[in-house]
């Protein structure tokens, strides 16, 4: 479960910030909200961000995406960049480095969970510093730093990672200086439990972001054939009061290549009463209906695999009450999973049984187009507001546009 995750000079932020899942000391919905993955370390299973148009909260997203993407990312050559977009509203910050650093429990089976924490400094040119350490006991261990000496990458292994000298040598010579450590390693034929188990966390673990323009119905399709996830999704669009009564996946021969379509069957009373059945393919289906079941499967899949999920924009082609239920259900349903919502539906404020307040999180864009990512419980007083919807309309906590 990710615990923290801080970042500078990138994409709209120039200065640093710091989100954290970790929940304050409220027991407030504690069952469902919070999970102790470690010994007085309890952490949020959801975060909602909300602000204006433009004011960073995709930036965010897409910060989560980098970490996930740059880990395993093998350019072509040592010239190309190593994918960052720095803050780019001023004349100092494109030239300066960016800094992101990731902290993350993973646990195996019945084990203690063990702490984790991945740093990244880098240019759009090159890595100047990647680090990873772990914490077998209270006292950190390094597994691997790295640093840059005359555009060459220095690779130092930490005493508790077993190496043999031939080992680290051509990890470091397949490490090119615009990627990662990682990236180098799964090219070697050797095996660093503390490194695999950082891989598996980020390949599996780590689920790619769901935006507006994102198309799932694909990704749902080939999760149809299997059975159990199919009821899943099912249930999703039956529950959420579509009239659908069955859904399918089959491959339909055009003129040019055979291709595969969802077909949804809907059930029907007619005048006298009687139920009839009819079936359409996908084309025919709302937006609502096809971003529902496409996230009925990334979910599943994260319940499933105790990841964590980015979905940007949750409120698109959803009915306001829609949402409620997949925030409802998922933190019914999971166990570590982890869902990092933005959002411009205030209503979620409104509803007392839903959210927590250290759930919700705010950006906002200054006047130097810099973005601010701040929390809820920054603020004072909050147990003397009576209406949070309201003071967020108001405009009390910031992140409502100016008009």
């Amino acid at each position: 479960m990710i615990a923290e995750i801080k970042f500078k000079n990138l994409f709209s932020f120039r200065d640093e910030a710091v989100f954290s899942f970790e929940a304050d000391k409220s027991r407030d919905m504690e069952s469902y909200h919070v999970v102790e993955i470690a010994p007085d370390v309890r952490l949020l299973k959801l975060a909602v961000v909300y602000g204006a148009n433009a004011s960073g909260k995709s930036n965010f997203v897409k910060v989560c995406d980098f970490i996930k993407f740059f880990l395993v990312r093998t350019p072509t050559n040592k010239g190309e960049s190593t994918g960052i977009t720095p803050f780019l509203m001023n004349r100092e910050s494109y030239k300066e480095t960016s800094e992101i650093s990731i902290s993350f429990y993973i646990q195996k089976g019945s084990e203690q969970a063990v702490k984790f924490v991945y740093s990244l400094l880098l240019t759009k040119e090159y890595i100047v510093n990647e680090k990873l350490i772990y914490y077998p006991s209270q006292q950190p261990a390094t597994v691997f730093e790295r640093s840059a000496e005359n555009g060459v990458s220095t690779i130092k292994f930490g005493n508790k990672t077993k190496l043999t000298a031939a080992a680290k040598e051509e990890i470091s010579l397949k490490c090119l200086p615009n990627m990662s450590v990682f990236a180098a390693y799964i090219q070697v034929n050797v095996n660093v439990p503390e490194i695999e188990d950082v891989l598996s966390y980020f390949y599996n673990r780590m689920m790619p972001a769901v935006t507006p323009t994102l198309a799932l119905n694909g990704y749902a399709e080939n999760r149809i054939k299997e059975g159990e996830t199919k009821d899943y999704i099912l249930r999703y669009l039956q529950e959420a009061d579509f009239n659908i009564s069955d859904i399918s996946s089959r491959e339909i021969d055009t003129p040019a290549r055979a291709i595969q379509n969802t077909f949804f069957q809907h059930k029907v009373r007619d005048a006298e009463g009687k139920e009839n059945y009819y079936e359409f393919p996908e084309i025919f289906e709302s937006q609502g209906t096809i971003r529902t079941m496409g996230l009925a499967g990334c979910i599943r899949e994260t319940i499933c695999q105790d990841a964590f999920l980015p979905i940007d924009e949750i409120e698109s082609s959803l009915h306001p009450k829609l949402i409620e239920y997949i925030i409802e259900r998922f933190l019914r349903e999971s166990r570590q999973a982890q869902m990092l919502l933005t959002t411009h539906y205030d209503g979620l404020l409104a509803e007392e049984d839903l959210l927590r307040k250290d759930n919700v999180w705010f950006t906002e864009k200054n006047s130097d187009g810099a973005t601010v990512l701040y929390p809820l419980t920054d603020f004072k007083g909050l147990n003397r507001i009576s209406s949070l919807q309201k003071a967020y309309q108001f405009g009390k906590f910031g992140a409502v546009p100016n008009i």
